[in-house]
């Protein structure tokens, strides 16, 4: 079954905004156990790809995170509060009020 996550375009031009230069080539989303909920989102930089990585454009998650995470919208939202990604995951049944944290 192929996994898939979908990008808003708000994402996708933060994504490559962020990326630019060469310690930052890709964008990095895990999946780590922890946070109030029983996961929580990880983002990050990495130079290059590891065996169990899947790209996504400038986007590399590594397999167990997007067994979690397949079938997700990531989206970049900006707010008078801040501004995020912010992952719209269709197998969480409950999160945190952070948005970071979830369980599935």
């Amino acid at each position: 079954m192929e996994k898939k996550l979908n990008f808003t375009d708000q994402a996708l031009n933060q994504i490559n905004l962020i990326t630019k230069g060469d310690d930052k080539k890709f964008f990095r989303i895990t999946v780590q156990g922890g946070g109030c909920s029983g996961f929580k989102y990880n983002f990050g930089f990495a130079k290059k790809l590891n065996d169990d990585d899947v790209l996504f454009g400038k986007t590399i998650i590594d397999k167990f995170s997007l067994d979690i995470i397949s079938g997700s919208e990531i989206d970049f939202k900006k707010e008078m509060i801040g501004e995020a990604f912010v992952i719209n995951n269709p197998k969480a049944t409950a999160s945190c009020g952070c948005g970071l944290s979830f369980s599935v």
